[in-house]
């Protein structure tokens, strides 16, 4: 998990950040994105791709990353962003205000170079896509256990008392056969993405 980290660090960059975001695939809020900065050589047990951790075992690795990390950030960008510049682009702007927010941090540490998963940062530094980089840079899985973690709590304390009626706390979001039900029982909430129900509002119009 630090192979590409170990080549950066042995070229001299110092503050390798690794980027990546979560909710690109959800039908209801924001894209959250995450830049972590870890201290050259730590290796953090545990840490892997979001998707492939329990609830529990990512909540144990946030406390740890926030704890060990030399600088960490999470940016938002909602629906109503989601909608008007289209779901690469938010998620692309959240990675980039994710990264700016490093330099803003409590540690103030601005990184100088960018691992991200699958994707380019509007951002002069330098900076390597790797495809599943979450499950081959331990900086980019520990940015994507941040991120989620981050976008999990949000669907849990924030969304889910404001919209109790579609589940959120239970599927997060995305499109599970319980949420598209209660968004064609309820019609979508103001935070839901429009431009990715076109074809459920459709069945929903129908239906009335």
């Amino acid at each position: 998990m630090l192979e590409y980290e170990d080549r950066l660090w042995s070229e001299g960059y110092a503050h390798i950040a690794g980027v990546d975001e979560v909710g690109r695939g959800c039908l209801f809020g924001d894209v959250v994105a995450a830049a972590v900065v870890l201290p050259e050589g730590l290796v953090l047990d545990g840490v892997d791709d979001s998707k492939k951790l329990s609830e529990k075992k990512r909540e144990l690795l946030y406390d740890v990353i926030v704890d060990q990390a030399v600088a960490w950030s999470v940016a938002h960008v909602d629906s109503v962003t989601i909608d008007r510049i289209n779901i690469k682009q938010a998620a692309r702007l959240a990675m980039k205000e994710a990264v700016l927010g490093l330099a803003e941090s409590a540690a103030g540490v601005a990184p100088d170079y960018l691992l991200v998963d699958a994707e380019k940062v509007d951002s002069p530094l330098p900076q390597q896509a790797i495809i599943h980089g979450d499950a081959v840079s331990q900086s980019i899985a520990a940015a994507s256990i941040i991120a989620k973690v981050t976008r999990d709590r949000l669907c849990k304390e924030r969304w889910d008392p404001l919209y109790p009626e579609y589940g959120i706390a239970i599927h997060k979001g995305y499109a599970t056969k319980l949420h598209r039900e209660r968004i064609l029982a309820y019609g979508p909430s103001p935070l839901h993405r429009r431009s990715f129900l076109t074809k459920l509002l459709a069945e929903q119009q129908e239906m009335f």
